[in-house]
């Protein structure tokens, strides 16, 4: 067994979801996919652009953002904002994520940080 590539599925696995609830979190003030990379990096979470554009989309579909075009700069830009619905389903899945993540590192044995 290549235990590197079990973790490797793992990790995109765990990935995947908290993507989601992070993307939601930053649109509270509309912004456009490149600076929503950057923001996302410089936090330690890195993205590719061609993993979070689908997303994005995804979760307008869904109805959880809203984009608008924005023409007025020589290089037009798409801005991003979360919806009321979004809103919601973002406090939902934070209230969600806290208690979970809690009894997840209670059974794993603790913060790393505190050991």
């Amino acid at each position: 067994m290549d235990c590197d590539e079990v973790v490797s599925g793992l990790i995109l696995e765990l990935r995947r979801g908290t993507l989601i609830l992070l993307v939601l979190s930053q649109l509270k003030e509309p912004t456009y996919g490149y600076e929503l990379v950057k923001k996302l990096k410089e936090n330690g979470i890195p993205i590719e652009a061609n993993t979070l554009y689908p997303l994005m989309r995804r979760l307008e579909a869904q109805g959880l953002l809203k984009s608008e075009w924005d023409t007025s700069e020589s290089k037009p830009r798409k801005y991003y904002k979360i919806t009321d619905d979004g809103l919601t389903v973002l406090e939902k899945a934070i209230k969600h994520w806290r208690e979970f993540s809690r009894n997840v590192n209670n059974l794993l044995g603790g913060n790393e940080d505190e050991k």
